[in-house]
């Protein structure tokens, strides 16, 4: 029965997320807010819905490890796993704004979650009110700084003309979608971490995140398949970024979340600021500005043996 959970908590968390996106965009047009606007806040804001629901739920079913771990993991995933596979399919070029903004406050983000973790093996309410006014500072900034001219290909504009009824459906499956999906995950991989001997943390890092992070792997591996423009590495920073101000940010301002398992600061935030590190190192290595398809297969090889390790005791 746990499996089932798990299925079918990764199955709506799918379905959820895709009508809370296209909801969210939808409404974003009858209020009259500008296409750049609804990309970088709208957008981002409802593809985080999923980890944000899953460590909600870990949260206040006191499994913290999860907590954090979904996100740790889903930051993995996204540069190992999500970027990885998208490059073999199809070549990445990184633009000047990955080495001015985009990267530098990712590992802003990162080394300030671990310094509040690290600090007292919590993270509180005022930390996360730092993490999540930050992500509205750099959303600002962003925003202001973005000029009117440039196309956001997230935004699909057939959702201007959507009825006010249909937006309201949407945003009911994806609500209860996101709020069952994200309840029966949590139970299911618990349960089946207490039945296997494994850990919640082990749990939340890998199957957990990469659970949430399907949604964007297979939009980006079918556009990249499709020869249109694959996810940009910029979107995927910027995942990251929204998934620790957002998600962690929101979650422990709502509720404390402690550090009970000790292998997230000696192991795992580790592992998500080294794959950090590392698509810098891969981004300045010939060819230059581009992660292609043997850099790819690196980043994947590399996350294999994330996971491989996360599993031996």
């Amino acid at each position: 029965m746990s499996i089932a959970y798990l299925i079918l908590g990764f199955t709506l968390l799918v379905v959820g997320g895709e009508f809370l996106v296209r909801s969210s965009v939808a409404l974003s047009f009858k209020l009259n807010i500008s296409k750049i606007v609804i990309g970088m806040t709208v957008v981002s804001f409802a593809t985080s819905a999923p980890e944000l629901l899953v460590s909600l739920q870990a949260a206040l079913n006191g499994s913290p490890a999860i907590a954090i771990n979904n996100v740790v993991g889903s930051n993995i995933a996204n540069i190992g796993l999500v970027l990885g596979i998208t490059a073999i399919v199809g070549s990445i070029s990184v633009d000047k704004a990955f080495y001015k903004i985009n990267w530098p406050i990712m590992m802003l983000f990162s080394i300030a979650l671990y310094y509040f973790l690290y600090n007292d093996n919590q993270l509180v309410a005022w930390e996360g009110a730092v993490l999540f006014v930050a992500l509205i500072l750099f959303i600002y900034f962003l925003i202001k700084n973005q000029k009117s001219t440039v196309e956001v290909e997230d935004v699909d504009d057939n959702l201007a003309v959507v009825s006010n009824f249909k937006i309201i459906i949407w945003l009911l499956i994806g609500a209860i979608a996101l709020y069952f999906g994200s309840k029966w995950l949590v139970d299911g991989a618990t349960d089946i971490a207490r039945k296997l001997g494994i850990t919640e943390a082990v749990i939340g890092v890998t199957m957990i995140a990469i659970g949430t992070s399907i949604p964007e792997l297979a939009a980006s591996v079918i556009a990249a398949a499709k020869k249109e423009k694959a996810i940009s590495l910029g979107n995927l920073i910027g995942s990251n970024i929204f998934n620790i101000g957002s998600v962690l940010g929101l979650t422990s301002i709502i509720k404390t979340i402690p550090v009970t398992e000790p292998l997230i600061l000696t192991r795992d935030i580790f592992w998500m600021l080294l794959f950090a590190v590392a698509i810098l190192l891969l981004a300045l290595l010939p060819k230059r500005h581009e992660i292609g398809k043997i850099k790819g297969f690196l980043l994947v090889l590399a996350y294999g043996v994330f996971i491989l390790l996360a599993f031996v005791k």
